[in-house]
């Protein structure tokens, strides 16, 4: 089969293109025909060597993949042959990656493609949708009626929790680029806070004076001082991204007014947080509240070329590499 994948941990050069025997599934897993892949930036960090997870070389890079059931394997239960299906939680932990003709998947890591979804945007949601269940409603805890602050609003991630925690009945204070506010008000944010403004910090209080209940930062920064000074009484920050920031705890803040830190990284999640996760995103992709802004495809020979310009970060939307037609 074809494949994109690695004999060594090393840069996007390290990318190879080409023949790889077939894999043979388990009695647990369901071998899959790959249509699409997606590209996150977690891949290059896995690629890379800094994210350290158990690679068996050579590795077929990539989290995420759509396509259709080729056969299950006896122990399996609910998967026919023809089922259209996605997974997004490959190339992790020992499991080979998505990149690839074909991919064993297990059956409990599998979820149905609902009918009528376009399998590229569902694809280019897996991902990104499932991390924005995982901050909302497993570490941060969201319920109905409280108020959500969503740092990079516009990004894949950031436009899944905006939606995701309108559709909760949450209400939503989103700081994003100037440019990117009308796009984030029609996700269902209350209130967009330009990003280029110095007073950030101030206008989200001033939005929501009574504080934040869950303050998610997608970008990295990590501006934690700031943060749980927005924080309500019980309010929690919620961190995913940032692996090599060092900010600033404010202890005596979080302490005095039962605030909490929680991070987590999608990667480690079980697969029952995960099976949440997917049930969710399904039913709003059946729905249609739940799409990417913009999806880029590219052939799965320009896998390298997808991981220079994640790290260069040259890429507005989603890269999906295509498998076959």
């Amino acid at each position: 089969m074809r494949a994109a994948y690695i004999t060594g941990l090393g840069p996007p050069e390290a990318i190879r293109h080409g023949e790889l025997p077939s894999p043979a599934p388990g009695p647990h897993d369901v071998l899959v025909d790959v249509e699409a892949s997606a590209v996150n930036p977690v891949d290059a960090l896995v690629r890379s060597g800094a994210y350290a997870t158990a690679l068996p070389f050579p590795f077929v890079i990539g989290r995420d993949l759509v396509g259709t059931v080729a056969t299950a394997g006896p122990a399996t239960h609910g998967f026919r042959p023809g089922d259209r299906v996605w997974c997004n939680s490959l190339g992790h932990a020992g499991r080979q990656g998505a990149a690839a003709e074909q991919a064993v998947v297990p059956a409990d890591r599998l979820y149905r493609l609902p009918r009528g979804a376009d399998p590229i945007e569902a694809v280019a949601l897996a991902h990104a949708a499932a991390t924005a269940h995982l901050a909302l409603f497993t570490h941060g805890r969201l319920r109905c009626g409280e108020t959500v602050a969503v740092l990079g609003a516009a990004g894949n991630v950031g436009s899944a929790l905006v939606t995701m925690a309108a559709h909760a009945g949450a209400r939503v204070i989103a700081v994003a680029a100037g440019r990117d506010a009308a796009y984030v008000r029609s996700l269902g944010a209350e209130r967009v806070i330009d990003y280029h403004r110095a007073d950030t910090g101030a206008l989200i209080r001033q939005a929501a004076p009574e504080g934040v209940d869950v303050h998610v930062d997608t970008s990295g920064r990590n501006d934690l001082e700031t943060a749980v000074g927005l924080l309500a009484d019980c309010g929690r920050i919620v961190v995913m991204s940032g692996l090599r920031s060092r900010p600033v705890l404010p202890v005596r803040d979080l302490y005095v007014k039962d605030r909490s830190l929680h991070g987590f990284a999608i990667s480690h999640a079980d697969t029952t947080q995960l099976a949440g996760a997917a049930h969710h995103v399904n039913m709003l992709l059946s729905a249609g509240r739940l799409r990417p802004r913009a999806v880029e495809t590219l052939p799965l020979s320009a896998a390298a070329e997808a991981h220079r310009r994640i790290e260069a970060q040259r890429v507005r939307g989603k890269l999906v590499l295509r498998v076959r037609d």
